[in-house]
């Protein structure tokens, strides 16, 4: 195969297994929370059958399953940003054919590093306030 061919076949396939894993995780959410229905509506129906007292609804159908970032979380990703840059920094600088100016582009990591770091500092030790703040993490 041409490689110029296969070259353009690359973000093809990066784009489209992109989108599709994406798409892939909305489905098996939807069709797992479907199910969770379908199940409590049986049990309602059964309920009612019997003259029982009728369950509410599961919190699961509710529930979204992102995990809450912890200000921890952005303590050690701006630890590790900020060394990534530092370290391609000092390799650039350290490479004989690279110049000064090369290094510039570790600057970059380290920007975002320095940018999470300062928001722990600012604001992830605040304590938490709203609803969220009750439920367990």
């Amino acid at each position: 195969m041409d490689p110029n061919v296969l070259g353009i076949f690359v973000p093809i396939i990066a784009i489209v297994m992109g989108v599709g894993i994406g798409m892939l995780g909305l489905w098996l959410d939807y069709r797992k929370k479907r199910e969770i229905f379908e199940l409590h509506h049986k049990e309602r129906m059964a309920a009612i059958e019997k003259g029982m007292e009728v369950p509410p609804l599961p919190a699961e159908l509710f529930r979204s399953y992102r995990r809450r970032r912890e200000p921890s979380d952005y303590l050690r990703r701006g630890l590790v940003w900020l060394l990534v840059g530092s370290a391609i920094v000092i390799a650039l600088l350290a490479t004989p054919n690279a110049g000064p100016k090369a290094a510039y582009w570790g600057l970059v990591p380290a920007a975002i590093g320095l940018a999470q770091l300062i928001f722990y500092f600012v604001d992830g030790r605040k304590p938490p306030t709203g609803t969220d703040a009750d439920t367990p993490r």
